[in-house]
């Protein structure tokens, strides 16, 4: 086996409120990160395995490169980073690919301001929930992915999203990962594969049996779209030109801009593609910041916090999918898929309990304990009282609530009996 070589942690300053990593990383844009560590997550990504922590002032991040060139070449890197290999003659080029996947330009401090200035809900909820960015990822990578999560959850596309580059990807490396039961594990990592490796004969029925069901067909005939017909510098054009530092796109007009209307219309010429996914792909992998997928979720928010569900609007129609979309575009501009993500996240089970204090108090106290045998037992009593302030929404329940939870431990001095 060929060893991967290790580079030292270093650390980037980004604060929380203007990225959290645990919440960014896996509130449904990304389907391939992975806890290695209590507090670290890791991904192989454009030829090396990249780790992070986070702590409240910064950024902390690794890359692991193989040692042989033979692993690389098989990876899909970003369309807007350089493709060359993933280490260059220069060194190593980790830390312009990480600034640009996690879209560090943006100021969020400034945009939630901005959102929340247009928005009294958002203004009511962002405060709970900062630091979610909306993630620059490959283009394909993200059309690939956001075909799995028709009828899908979360947990179930990083499942088969797992299953899919341990099939086809390019193995990287191995990292020792601590379970929850603390023992160390060594797992793969594997980049992402490209569109001529699922363009492959053969590839819809071994996705059968891996478990991708009906999705199986729709990503090997994309798949032998983008590979045989169009190619990836196709998907690269779709992108936003001001992602890319390539130009202007125009002022929002309803509807969205020019460049956006025409990358959602392309991609639904794609097999298992339909408008909620296209507008994933457009607003996480083509960076149209004005996309907004709606689903039944996003349906739901509009619902019970911007008054959709009444008159021509009572159900989730195209027409109505679209006045939603221009809702959010005309309270938030250009980034409204940024801010839609943020209350989508907010809306999530997993991040229904946000802990907010934590408070821990001693007590010493002597007392006496009458045995069935007449005896007194004097002990002195040490009552640790932890207190925990969270705030829960349940996922029938429209506001959070605090919820106070009191763990006590009590512990006494060893025994001494006297009799009376």
């Amino acid at each position: 086996m060929v060893m991967p070589k290790e580079n030292q942690w270093h650390r980037l300053p980004v604060s929380l409120t203007e990225l959290c990593i645990d919440t960014t990383l896996r509130c449904g844009q990304s389907f391939r990160w992975r806890k290695s560590g209590a507090d670290e997550w890791s991904m192989a990504l454009h030829g090396r395995i990249l780790s992070l922590r986070q702590d409240r002032t910064h950024l902390h991040y690794r890359s692991i490169f193989p040692s042989s060139k033979e692993h690389l070449g098989l990876s899909t890197p970003p369309s807007s980073v350089a493709s060359s290999p993933a280490k260059t003659s220069a060194g190593d080029d980790t830390l312009s690919l990480l600034k640009h996947y996690l879209n560090l330009s943006p100021n969020l401090g400034d945009l939630y301001r901005q959102w929340s200035t247009s928005d009294p809900h958002f203004r009511k909820t962002a405060p709970k929930f900062t630091g979610v960015r909306i993630l620059k990822q490959d283009p394909w990578e993200a059309l690939v992915g956001f075909i799995c999560s028709s009828n899908n959850n979360i947990a179930r596309i990083s499942q088969m999203i797992d299953k899919l580059c341990r099939e086809y990807g390019p193995l990287i490396g191995h990292l020792d990962v601590e379970s929850e039961e603390d023992e160390s594990q060594r797992i793969a990592f594997y980049d992402f594969p490209s569109p001529e490796r699922l363009a492959r004969k053969g590839v819809e029925s071994r996705l059968r049996e891996l478990g991708f069901g009906y999705r199986a067909k729709y990503l090997q005939q994309t798949a032998v779209m983008v590979a045989e017909e169009r190619g990836l510098d196709w998907l690269d054009e779709l992108r936003n030109p001001e992602s890319t530092g390539r130009g202007d796109a125009g002022e929002l007009v309803e509807g969205g801009r020019e460049g956006y209307r025409k990358a959602h219309e392309s991609l639904l010429e794609l097999q298992g593609v339909g408008p909620k996914v296209a507008d994933c792909v457009c607003l996480m992998g083509l960076g149209w910041g004005e996309a907004v997928p709606v689903d039944t979720h996003v349906w739901q928010i509009a619902q019970r916090d911007y008054k959709f569900g009444k008159g021509k609007h009572s159900s989730l129609t195209k027409a109505t999918y679209d006045a939603v979309a221009n809702k959010f575009r005309s309270m938030w501009g250009k980034e409204a898929g940024w801010a839609h993500s943020v209350l989508f996240t907010a809306d999530l089970r997993a991040f229904s309990e946000r802990l907010v204090a934590k408070l821990e108090s001693q007590d010493v106290f002597e007392a006496v304990k009458v045995e069935a045998d007449g005896a007194i037992e004097p002990v002195t009593v040490v009552k640790t009282e932890i207190v925990k302030d969270k705030r829960i929404k349940r996922e029938f329940e429209e506001e959070e609530r605090n919820v106070v939870e009191i763990q006590q431990n009590v512990v006494k001095k060893p025994k001494r009996r006297r009799k009376n």
